[in-house]
C-alpha cells in the first residue's frame, strides 16, 4: 500500500508543462508570439492538462482500491472519492473568487469561467460511481474503457449542440462558451475516465513483480492503441462536425495512450534511478498547491510588467527560474505544513499526559 513515487515524478512533469504553458502565454510578446518555436511551447504545455486530468483518474482508482482494502466496503469506498472530487469542484469556484478579487475584475461573469478544476471534480464523482459499479478489477476496466470511448465518439456530435435552453453558465460546460470555457466536459471527461482504467490495472497487483510486468502490459496496450488511433485518424472522419485537435476520437486516443506509456516510462526511471528524492516528484506532490499559486502569479497583477513583455530566449530564461522558485515554494510549503502536524500532535500528547486518557 505504499505511494508509487513514479507518478508523482509524471505529475511534476505535467507540472512544467503546465508552467510552460502559462508563462509563455502570458509573458511573451510579439512578434516572437507568430514564431514556430512559441507555437511547439504551447502545444507542448497543452499536454500538461491531459496528463493531469488522466493522472487524476489513476487516483480515483488508487484511492478507492486502498479505501476498499481498509473497509472492505465498496460503496463507502467509492462515496470517499466522490467526496474528494466534490472538494476539487469547489475549490474551483473559490480559486476563480480568488483571481477574481486579486485580478481587480470588474466583470461578474468572471466568476463562473469553466477551468481544469471545474470539469476535473465532476468528473471524478462519475468515474468514483462507475468504480463501484463493477465488482472486479477486469470489470472496472472494461466500465472505464467503454465510457472513455463513448465520451470520445458522442463529442462531436455534443459540439454540434446549441442548448439554448440552458443558461450560458451551464452551457459552458457541455460546448464552448466563448470567455466562458476553457475546457468542457466533452471531451476532458474521458481522459479522467481513461486514467481510471490504468489506475484499476496498477490498482490489481500485489507484489513488486506484478507491478512491474502490470507496467510492462500497459506499455504495449498504450503502444498498440496509438498505433490504431493514428492509422484511424487517416480514416474519413465519423462526423463532419469532428476536428482533429478538438473533438476527434483518434486525438484523444492518442493522448489517453501516449499517457499509458508514460505511466510505465516513468516507472522504469525510477526504476533505474533508484527511486530516491527527485525534485519532479517533489512538484508532483503538490501540484494543486502550485497550480493554485502560479497561475495568480503568471497571469495577476504581480507580473503586470512581464506580460506579452519578454522576447522568447527571454521567455524561457524566465521560465527556468520560475519553476527553481516554484520548487522552492514547494518544499516550504510542505515544510510548513509538517511543523504545524508537529505541534499539533505534541498538544494533544500534552494535552493527555496533563489529563490522563480518557474513556
Amino acid at each position: 500500500m505504499q505511494r508509487r513515487g513514479y507518478l508523482d515524478f509524471l505529475r511534476g512533469i505535467a507540472v512544467l508543462l503546465m508552467i510552460d504553458a502559462h508563462l509563455f502565454d502570458s509573458w511573451t510578446g510579439f512578434p516572437d508570439r507568430e514564431t514556430a518555436a512559441f507555437g511547439l511551447a504551447i502545444f507542448l504545455g497543452g499536454m500538461g492538462t491531459t496528463l493531469f486530468l488522466t493522472l487524476a483518474g489513476v487516483a480515483v482508482a488508487l484511492s478507492a482500491g486502498s479505501k476498499l482494502w481498509r473497509t472492505r466496503d465498496p460503496a463507502a469506498a467509492s462515496a470517499a472519492v466522490a467526496r474528494r472530487g466534490l472538494e476539487i469542484f469547489a475549490l474551483a469556484f473559490v480559486f476563480r473568487f480568488q483571481a477574481w478579487i486579486l485580478g481587480w475584475s470588474h466583470t461578474p461573469s468572471d466568476l463562473l469561467k469553466v477551468d481544469v478544476l471545474n470539469i476535473m471534480g465532476p468528473s471524478i464523482v462519475v468515474a468514483a460511481f462507475l468504480w463501484r459499479a463493477g465488482r472486479t478489477a477486469a470489470q472496472r476496466v472494461w466500465i472505464f474503457a467503454v465510457a472513455t470511448a463513448v465520451v470520445a465518439f458522442i463529442t462531436p456530435l455534443v459540439r454540434a449542440l446549441t442548448p439554448q435552453a440552458l443558461p450560458d453558465a451551464l452551457q459552458a460546460y457541455i460546448v464552448p462558451v466563448a470567455g466562458l470555457s476553457n475546457f468542457v466536459f466533452f471531451p476532458w471527461m474521458a481522459m479522467v475516465f481513461a486514467g481510471a482504467a490504468i489506475g484499476v490495472l496498477l490498482d490489481s497487483t500485489t507484489t513488486p513483480a506484478d507491478e512491474s510486468r502490470m507496467n510492462l502490459r500497459i506499455a504495449i496496450g498504450g503502444g498498440a492503441l496509438f498505433a490504431t488511433a493514428l492509422l484511424g485518424s487517416y480514416l474519413p472522419p465519423l462526423s463532419s462536425n469532428s476536428s482533429f485537435w478538438t473533438t476527434s476520437p483518434s486525438y484523444l486516443f492518442m493522448r489517453a495512450a501516449l499517457v499509458a506509456v508514460a505511466v510505465p516510462g516513468c516507472y522504469l526511471w525510477a526504476r533505474v534511478s533508484g527511486g530516491g528524492w527527485s525534485p519532479l516528484a517533489q512538484l508532483g506532490r503538490t501540484s494543486l498547491f502550485i497550480y493554485w499559486i502560479h497561475v495568480e502569479i503568471v497571469y495577476g497583477l504581480i507580473s503586470l510588467p512581464l506580460h506579452h513583455a519578454l522576447s522568447l530566449p527571454a521567455a524561457f530564461a524566465a521560465y527556468i527560474a520560475f519553476c527553481g522558485f516554484m520548487l522552492v515554494c514547494s518544499l516550504v510549503k510542505d515544510a510548513v505544513v509538517a511543523r504545524y502536524r508537529a505541534r499539533a500532535v505534541a498538544a494533544v500528547e500534552t494535552a493527555t499526559v496533563v489529563q490522563g486518557p480518557t474513556r
